[in-house]
């Protein structure tokens, strides 16, 4: 899997979700707050694996840099 990078948009700390926009591509990305050990804030850069889910892609593995 390859390991890819992005800003987060979004993160709800209080639901547990947000959405990290991808460099390069622009695509918003699903994250919950089981993929990642980190306290996560908008405009966090971070690097995450995207796996195919039921309802399309998410991030896993999320760790700041």
């Amino acid at each position: 899997m390859e390991t890819v990078t992005g800003k987060v948009k979004f993160f709800n700390e209080e639901k547990g979700f947000g959405f990290i926009t991808q460099d390069g591509n622009n695509k918003d990305v699903f994250v919950h707050k089981t993929g990642t050990k980190e306290f996560l804030q908008e405009d966090d850069a971070v690097e995450f694996i995207v796996e195919q889910g039921e309802r399309g892609p998410y991030a896993t593995q999320v760790r700041k840099i």
